[in-house]
């Protein structure tokens, strides 16, 4: 079986590597770096709940580790507190994670996942293979899988059924399909500092603005990391000036100095200047190839989370990949990728776009949203609620099933992710119900009260449950059996049929046979059609949002590269075009890169390989 070949060996590359793992498809990473990630606490990630406990699910330990929940979130303007959003021990909160302690931690679970007892030895093909110093030049697309070619110390040829580009802003992959990349450059720019203190909110995140040292438009975020270290980002001008190292230690000086009452004892870590661009993909999907992450999708301004959105990008591929790998879907099941993923990350973007000039213009819009609810809008990016953070839904997904009969309304709506409520498999054994997800397989939850007292030696006799184990028995794919004693929303013998990435197919009162077997069918995508974004060109190009930040931008963007040091020397940026940004690797986002693009036909490029005559990725050329 030919593996998958993901392009890119960052969080969402390796991330996607594991969740294919775990539904049993094998994968080949192509990383053109070293496989070793240089430490920059300054370059952070903050996860959704359901993020990091997708991640733990794939074995990833440094979730837990390396990360920290935040116990709440405030608010201030000026000197007084506007909103508190406190996070209790049950209640879902997000992480705030290194990005490189959480691309270790992936490469630690691909590693542990190749030495389990029982998994391939030596002599055997590993689900999950890395090869480094690897830069892709080449691709091409026959009926039957993806050849693509690599430069390095030794050119290579990788055959897989299907490619994933999950190499970053400048995306090789991209450039390669010949898909567009158009949005907005320099949405936002921040100044940013890691360093070890005390702050008066210990594990809280904090958002400043207007403090007492600053003029009107000022803006400070404080979040906490794990052993006492904070990074601490400000708002700055989009086209400002250079910021220097006595700037940078300056605004440092004085934000600890107005919340603690002066300046206490700090170690400084890290430093950086980062401007954040929104873009997406004009495709997703080019045949047998896929975009996922930073190289699908650029986002982040007012609180946004560009990785957390591209590993819910592979939390959604994955399993669709898995299901047509393994015969059990066809191939119309992954067109279902674009239309979910693009259609949430564009309604992010167009949210972010319509709220900027409401928070960050002069006048005009700015005056209908004042004090507070300035404090209120920018608090649902960070914290993870609101059209600017809570976690999508897919309601018009094409894999939604149209019958009706037998369907009932809880506190999830259908394409919603389920809550992690507590559940019961019939072999006894417990846990948290997104614990079940994976392995290609739907959940079958049955909403039960009293469950507790059930006897286990006769549970699949007692009650509904021989109706509903003959209705899963003859679903067309997989489904597990669970109990719990209650969900939000739902009446006693509701039936949930829940995704294999967890998010909510439907929702049915009772056992209901015909309604589980057409919502299992709609989930094969036996007629997904062709996706097109509302309000999309008949071209496919998307229309340019709406945003305060002046026209348009073109995909090739301008400017050129940022630079950053650590605090022994200069914090700078050359132009608007460059980020040092959270997403991914430092460097332009413009989309032409450092040099031409490579096309995937023609003059310059590889000799066309013979796909059949050669093993999967085994590095030599094909037989001519």
């Amino acid at each position: 079986m030919d593996p998958v070949i993901v392009v890119g060996a960052g969080p969402v590359g390796l991330a996607l590597a594991l969740a294919l793992a775990a539904h049993e498809v094998p994968s080949v990473v192509l990383d053109e770096g070293s496989g070793k990630d240089d430490s920059r606490p300054a370059r952070t990630a903050v996860l959704r709940e359901d993020t990091a406990g997708f991640l733990e699910h794939l074995g990833c330990a440094a979730v837990r580790e390396e990360g920290v929940r935040w116990t709440g979130w405030h608010a201030m303007r000026r000197r007084q507190r506007t909103r508190h959003v406190p996070f209790d021990p049950g209640s879902p909160a997000p992480l705030h994670i290194a990005q490189h302690a959480l691309t270790s931690g992936l490469r630690d679970a691909i590693a542990a996942l190749t030495g389990e007892p029982g998994a391939p030895g030596p002599s055997a093909e590993p689900l999950v293979r890395v090869v480094t110093h690897n830069r892709l030049d080449a691709i091409e697309q026959d009926a039957d899988g993806v050849t693509a070619h690599t430069r390095g110390p030794e050119g290579a040829w990788w055959r897989g059924s299907h490619l994933v580009g999950c190499d970053g802003a400048r995306s090789t992959v991209r450039k390669l399909l010949g898909v567009r990349f158009p949005g907005r450059t320099a949405v936002e720019r921040h100044a940013v500092a890691t360093l070890h203190t005390e702050l008066p909110w210990p594990g809280e995140g904090v958002l400043h603005r207007q403090p007492a040292w600053r003029g009107a438009d000022e803006e400070v975020t404080a979040r906490p990391l794990p052993g006492g270290a904070w990074r601490l980002d400000w708002l700055l001008p989009p086209r400002g000036d250079l910021v220097t190292p006595d700037a940078l230690v300056g605004r440092i000086r004085d934000t600890l100095a107005d919340w603690c009452g002066q300046t206490p004892p700090y170690d400084l870590v890290d430093t950086g200047v980062y401007t954040l661009h929104h873009r997406l993909a004009q495709r997703w999907r080019v045949e047998r190839a896929f975009l996922a992450g930073d190289a699908a999708h650029l986002l982040g301004a007012l609180g946004t989370q560009g990785l957390d959105e591209g590993l819910r990008d592979v939390a959604n591929l994955a399993w669709k990949l898995a299901l047509v790998r393994h015969g059990e879907a066809p191939a119309a099941l992954l067109d279902s990728y674009q239309a979910e993923r693009r259609t949430a990350v564009a309604a992010r973007l167009r949210a972010a776009d319509q709220s900027l000039p409401v928070l960050r213009g002069t006048g005009g819009l700015r005056t209908y949203l004042r004090g507070a609810g300035h404090d209120a809008l920018l608090t649902d990016g960070h914290v993870g609620r609101g059209p600017l953070g809570a976690p999508p839904a897919y309601p018009h997904s094409p894999l939604a099933s149209a019958f009706g009969e037998g369907r009932t309304a809880v506190a999830t709506p259908d394409g919603a992710p389920v809550e992690d409520v507590r559940v019961t498999a019939p072999d006894g054994t417990t846990g948290g119900l997104r614990e079940r997800l994976g392995r290609r397989r739907l959940l079958a939850v049955l909403v039960a009260p009293g469950t507790g007292v059930w006897d286990r030696r006769h549970w699949m006799s007692a009650g509904v449950m021989p109706k509903l184990a003959e209705a899963v028995a003859a679903l067309p794919l997989a489904a597990e059996i669970l109990v719990t004693e209650s969900y939000p929303g739902a009446s006693a013998h509701t039936v949930l049929l829940v995704r294999p990435d967890g998010h909510l197919a439907a929702a049915f009162a009772g056992v209901r046979p015909a309604g589980l077997r057409a919502a299992a069918e709609a989930l094969r995508g036996e007629a997904a059609p062709t996706p097109r974004d509302p309000g999309e060109a008949e071209d496919g190009a998307p229309p340019a949002p709406p945003g305060p930040t002046g026209p348009a931008v073109p995909e090739q963007g301008s400017g050129g590269p940022v630079s950053e040091q650590g605090p022994g020397g200069p914090v700078s940026e050359q132009g608007p075009g460059g980020p040092v940004s959270e997403q991914g690797p430092g460097g332009a986002v413009p989309e032409q890169g450092d040099g031409p693009e490579l096309p995937a036909t023609g003059p310059g490029t590889a000799p066309r390989p013979a796909p059949t005559s050669r093993p999967a990725g085994d590095g030599r050329p094909p037989r001519r």
